[in-house]
Parts: structure tokens; C-alpha cells; sequence
């Protein structure tokens, strides 16, 4: 299953390379096109990986630290605190994922 996931996704990405090659050589359109297109792509999957580890980082962060709250109430005020600055450096990483995009976008 794995084989065939890692196939086709090389199949899909590589693809366009072999149909864009025959337009215009290395200085022609096709070229731009091409590193268009990988610009968008690497924009894309940037943001999506980025969101994903952040998304997953937080939950976990989120999680120890209810779970901290829970085991000793008491000490809420003290694990509230670094979490929500753990969050923010977290949610920070998905921003810079976020500007590194839109750079990424502004030389399309």
C-alpha cells in the first residue's frame, strides 16, 4: 500500500517535468512554468506540513498540560502560564511557515 502511495505521488510530481520539457528548452516558457509550478508546490506543502506539526505540537502541549491541571488543581496558575507561551512559540513557527509562503508565492 505504502509502495503504491510513494509511486504515484513520484508519478504525479515528476509528470509535469517530462511534459513541460519539449516547449521551450531551458530559457523558454516551459521552464518558467515549470519552476512556477514548483514554486506554488513548495508554498502549498510548506503551510500544510507547517499547520499539521503545529496543530499536532499544540494538541500535545494542550493535553500535558490539562492533564497537569487535572492531576493538581492547585498548580494551575503555574502550568497556564508556560503553556500558553509554549503555544505561542509554537503558533510562531506556523506563522514564519506562513511568510516563507508567501514569499515563496511572490516570485511566482
Amino acid at each position: 500500500m505504502i509502495k503504491k502511495i510513494v509511486f504515484t505521488l513520484f508519478a504525479a510530481l515528476t509528470s509535469p517535468a517530462v511534459l513541460l520539457a519539449a516547449e521551450g528548452g531551458e530559457t523558454g516558457e516551459g521552464a518558467f512554468t515549470f519552476v512556477k509550478a514548483g514554486l506554488a508546490l513548495g508554498a502549498g506543502l510548506g503551510i500544510g506540513i507547517a499547520a499539521f506539526g503545529g496543530a499536532l505540537g499544540q494538541g500535545k502541549a494542550a493535553a500535558s498540560a490539562l492533564e497537569g491541571i487535572a492531576r493538581n488543581p492547585e498548580a494551575s496558575a503555574k502550568v497556564m502560564t508556560p503553556m500558553i507561551i509554549a503555544l505561542a512559540l509554537i503558533e510562531s513557527l506556523v506563522i514564519y511557515a506562513l511568510v516563507i509562503a508567501f514569499m515563496l508565492l511572490g516570485k511566482i
